[in-house]
C-alpha cells in the first residue's frame, strides 16, 4: 500500500473516474511542428501513460492561423490534420491513460505579424503590435475553438483544455490591462468575461456531455492592472455552469516579472491560491506549480487545497514518477530540480525540449539503454555529473562498473553548486544516483586517485570525467590574502567578509553572489512565506493583479559583481531565469558593474579602471571566477598505453560549466560502449 493514500485516490467526475488525482499538465515540447511528430510524440506520452498518468494534456494548440505562437506552428483547424493526431490517442489509450488536447490562443503573445487580441495593445515579450478583434473576429474565434475541440474528439482525445490564463488571449479579455474595449466584449467585468465563457459553451457543445473540458483558469495575474479574486470566483461559477468539468488554476501571466516556476520558488508555494477558489465552486480543482515531489502531491491533496495536482516538468524528468510512488520507490524519482535549461530554454530557443536530468526526455524513439550483448568491464573516474551519468547508465546496460572518485563523496561541481540557494534541488538529483547506483551494484570507490598504470589493461573501457579545476586571472598581486577560490568559499572552508568583489560574472559569479546574499534561504519547501513578502505577492487575494509592496530587507554585506565585457552582469546563463537572478542581486544591493579592467590587489582592496575612471574598492575578499580549465591528463596517459578510453564532460570542455551538457554526454557515451 502507497504512503500517498491521497494521490491515488481516484476521482469521479460523474461520467469518468480518473485512477489518481495526478495528471500531466501541458508542456509544449517543440516536436509538435515536427514531420516526424506523431511518431516521437506517441512514444512521449505513452512513455507517460504507462508510468501511471491518468490524463495528459497535451502542448498548446491554436485554433486558427491568429492564434499560433508562431508562422508555422501547429494548428488543429482542418480534418486533414486528424491523421497527425490519431497514433498520439491510440498509444495513450493503449497504456491506459486518456489524454485531452490543449486548445490555445496567444493573443498578443503571438510572435508573428498577423497577431490580434482585445485592444492593439503591444506585449512586453513580443515585438510585434496586435490588431484589435472586431466583433464578427469574435464570434470565429470562438466557432474556432469549438471547431478543434470537435476535431479533437474525432482525432480520439478524451477531451480538451481550454488554455484561459497565463496571458494568453482569453486571460488578455479578462483584463482591463489588456483589454480597453467599450463595446459587448470590454468594460465592464461581465463584458469582459463573456469570451471566456462563450468559449466554454461553444466547447461543451461541440463534445457534448460526456467528454472532459478542463479550463486553465488564471487565479493570479502577477501584472499591475490585472484580476482579483473576486472576478476569478465570479468566472468560475460561470464556467461551471457552462459546463466545465475540471478548473486548472493558473499562476502568473508570462510577462509578470515573479517567478512562478523557476528553483528560487519553494515548492508547492501557490496551492494556497487554489485553496481560495475551492469553497466556490463544485467542480474539482487542479493545482499547478513546483510539485515537484509525491510528498509535496500529497501534501496539497491532504489539506485539501485541491482535488487533482499537475504533473509537468517532473513528467519530464521522471516518466514513471507516479509508478515509483505507488510502489514505496520513491526515492528512485530522478526529481525535477526546476533549473529550465533544457525544457523552456530549449523551446524558446526554437529547439525541441529535453531534460538536463533525464537526456531521454523527448527522444523516446531514438535514445533507448538495453542490455548490451557483450558485457564489458568499465572504470568511470570522476563522480561530478558527466561520470554518476556514465556509470549509472553502463551500468543499467549491463556492464561491470567501478566509479573512482578522488573525493569523500559524488557530486563534484555539482555537489559544490547544491550549496547555492537557487540550486538546492541539486541536492536530489545526488540522491537519486546515490540510489541508482546501488541498486544497479555499481562499486563506488571513494577517496580514491587512479593512475593510467593503475587502470591500463584492467578494464574493458576507462571513461575519464575528472572535471575542472578554476582558472586564476591574471591580475598583479593575485596570490594575496584576501583572495578566494570559489570553490573554498561555497564548501564553507572560508567565511565570508562583510565586503566583497567577485572577479567573474557568469554562471559561477552570479551564482556566488546568489550564495553571499541570499544564502540563508533555500528554493524548498518551508520558505514559502517569505518567498512571496520578498517578490510582493499579495497573499490575501484583494489587490488587483495579487501585487503588493515587496518586503525589503538590509543586505549584510556589500558585494561587487564585476565583469570585463560591457553591459551590466548578473544574469547567468539561464535564457528564461536570467532576469530571476538579476532582480533578486538588485534588490539585495548588489553592485553590478561591467566594463571593469583590473589593475592590482593590494592590501587597500581591488584597484580597478570602471567606465575610463580609476576607483579602489575597500573590499576585504576578493572571489575569483573566472572560469576553469579542464582536468584531463589521465586521458593522454591513457591513450598513450593504447587503452580504450573516453573523456567527457568538463575534463572534455571546461568553458561554462554544463550539467545539461556533462549528463547527457555521460549518457550518451556509456549507450555506446
Amino acid at each position: 500500500m502507497s504512503q500517498y493514500s491521497h494521490l491515488f485516490t481516484p476521482l469521479n467526475l460523474g461520467f469518468t473516474t480518473l485512477k489518481n488525482r495526478a495528471l500531466m499538465g501541458s508542456m509544449h515540447t517543440g516536436l509538435e511542428e515536427h514531420h516526424d511528430a506523431p511518431e516521437r510524440l506517441a512514444a512521449f506520452y505513452a512513455e507517460r501513460a504507462a508510468g501511471g498518468v491518468s490524463l495528459i494534456v497535451t502542448g498548446g494548440i491554436a485554433p486558427n492561423l491568429a492564434g499560433c505562437m508562431f508562422a508555422g506552428s501547429t494548428m488543429l483547424n482542418d480534418e486533414a490534420q486528424i491523421v497527425r493526431h490519431r497514433p498520439i490517442t491510440q498509444a495513450v489509450h493503449a497504456n491506459g491513460g486518456k489524454i485531452a488536447l490543449q486548445i490555445l490562443h496567444t493573443g498578443r503573445y503571438a510572435y508573428h505579424a498577423d497577431a490580434v487580441a482585445p485592444s492593439p495593445i503591444t506585449s512586453p515579450i513580443s515585438p510585434f503590435t496586435p490588431r484589435e478583434l472586431s466583433h464578427v473576429e469574435i464570434e470565429q474565434t470562438i466557432a474556432d475553438f469549438a471547431h478543434t475541440a470537435s476535431l479533437a474528439q474525432r482525432a480520439g482525445y478524451d477531451g480538451v483544455e481550454i488554455m484561459g490564463s497565463e496571458g494568453y488571449l482569453i486571460n488578455q479579455f479578462l483584463v482591463a490591462r489588456t483589454n480597453q474595449r467599450q463595446d459587448h466584449w470590454g468594460g465592464s467585468v461581465a463584458n469582459r468575461q463573456r469570451f471566456a465563457i462563450e468559449i466554454a459553451k461553444a466547447v461543451r457543445a461541440a463534445l457534448g456531455p460526456n467528454s472532459i473540458v478542463i479550463f486553465r483558469i488564471s487565479l493570479l495575474d502577477l501584472v499591475e492592472n490585472g484580476g482579483t479574486l473576486a472576478e476569478a470566483i465570479e468566472l468560475a461559477q460561470a464556467l461551471e455552469l457552462a459546463g466545465v468539468t475540471l478548473l486548472n488554476t493558473g499562476i502568473g501571466w508570462h510577462e509578470a516579472r515573479i517567478p512562478t516556476i523557476a528553483a528560487t520558488v519553494p515548492r508547492g508555494a501557490y496551492s494556497w491560491v487554489t485553496r481560495a477558489l475551492k469553497p466556490h465552486v463544485g467542480v474539482p480543482l487542479i493545482a499547478v506549480n513546483r510539485i515537484s515531489t509525491p510528498e509535496i502531491a500529497e501534501e496539497i491533496l491532504a489539506k485539501g487545497d485541491a482535488d487533482v495536482v499537475s504533473l509537468a516538468r517532473p513528467l519530464l524528468a521522471d516518466p514513471e514518477y507516479l509508478l515509483k510512488a505507488q510502489s514505496n520507490n520513491a526515492l528512485e524519482i530522478n526529481t525535477c530540480i526546476a533549473c529550465n535549461q533544457a525544457c523552456l530554454d530549449h523551446v524558446f530557443e526554437g529547439k525541441p525540449a529535453s531534460c538536463l536530468v533525464n537526456p531521454r526526455a523527448c527522444r523516446e524513439t531514438e535514445l533507448n539503454v538495453v542490455l548490451s550483448s557483450l558485457a564489458k568491464t568499465v572504470a568511470v573516474v570522476g563522480a561530478g555529473p558527466a561520470g554518476l551519468s556514465a556509470a549509472l547508465t553502463a551500468a543499467q546496460a549491463g556492464h561491470v562498473v567501478t566509479l573512482f572518485e578522488a573525493d569523500a563523496q559524488i557530486g563534484g561541481q555539482f555537489g559544490l553548486a547544491q550549496n547555492i540557494p537557487a540550486k538546492a534541488e541539486f541536492a536530489e538529483t545526488l540522491r537519486y544516483f546515490s540510489v541508482m547506483l546501488a541498486k544497479y551494484k555499481v562499486n563506488i570507490q571513494l577517496n580514491q586517485r587512479v593512475s593510467a598504470t593503475s587502470l591500463a589493461g584492467k578494464f574493458d573501457e576507462v571513461i575519464v570525467a575528472t572535471g575542472v579545476i578554476p582558472r586564476m586571472a591574471q591580475i598583479a598581486g593575485i596570490d594575496h590574502p584576501s583572495v578566494v577560490a570559489y570553490p573554498d568559499l561555497i564548501a564553507g572552508k572560508v567565511v565570508p567578509k562583510r565586503k566583497i568583489a567577485i572577479i567573474g560574472a557568469g554562471g559561477i559569479g552570479v551564482d556566488v553572489a546568489d550564495y553571499l546574499v541570499n544564502g540563508l534561504h533555500t528554493g524548498v519547501e518551508g520558505q514559502g512565506s517569505a518567498y512571496l513578502a520578498e517578490w510582493g505577492v499579495d497573499t490575501t487575494l484583494n489587490s488587483q493583479g495579487g501585487l503588493c509592496a515587496p518586503v525589503t530587507h538590509a543586505p549584510e554585506r556589500e558585494v561587487w559583481l564585476l565583469k570585463r565585457s560591457k553591459g551590466k552582469p548578473g544574469a547567468g546563463p539561464g535564457r528564461t531565469t536570467g532576469w530571476i537572478h538579476r532582480i533578486g542581486l538588485q534588490r539585495s544591493g548588489v553592485h553590478l558593474w561591467g566594463s571593469v579592467e583590473y589593475l592590482k590587489i593590494d592590501d587597500d582592496g581591488l584597484h580597478l579602471r570602471h567606465d575610463g575612471e580609476e576607483k579602489c574598492l575597500p573590499v576585504e575578499q576578493i572571489i575569483v571566477c573566472a572560469g576553469q580549465e579542464s582536468v584531463n591528463s589521465l586521458y593522454t596517459e591513457l591513450m598513450s598505453l593504447q587503452q580504450s578510453v573516453h573523456l567527457i564532460g568538463g575534463a572534455l570542455e571546461a568553458g561554462e560549466l554544463d550539467a545539461k551538457r556533462a549528463i547527457e554526454q555521460g549518457f550518451l557515451t556509456a549507450l555506446s560502449l
